[in-house]
């Protein structure tokens, strides 16, 4: 699905979709297909899930964001952190 569609059947939503076809430019990753997983009204809900779904299966590419944005602007950012430690 492209990003048009979503806002259209999900207007004023936060959505978490799963990246199917994306690459990198300019420091920004540029989602070309996406899957939506399920929308919320709720930023909180929408972060849960997200966390549920990274943690499930990290491999996998998850984003939230809302649909009141025309374009999907998703910069890339390095990972600074350490991984493992609680």
């Amino acid at each position: 699905m492209k990003w048009p569609k979503v806002r259209k059947q999900f207007p004023d939503r936060w959505v978490l979709f799963e990246a199917i076809s994306a690459k990198s430019a300019n420091q920004q990753r540029q989602v070309e297909e996406l899957a939506v997983i399920s929308d919320f009204d709720d930023t909180n809900c929408a972060w849960q899930a997200y966390k549920e779904h990274h943690l499930a299966d990290p491999s996998r590419e998850y984003y939230i964001y809302h649909t009141s944005h025309e374009h999907l602007e998703i910069m890339e950012q390095p990972f600074t952190g350490v991984r493992g430690l609680q």
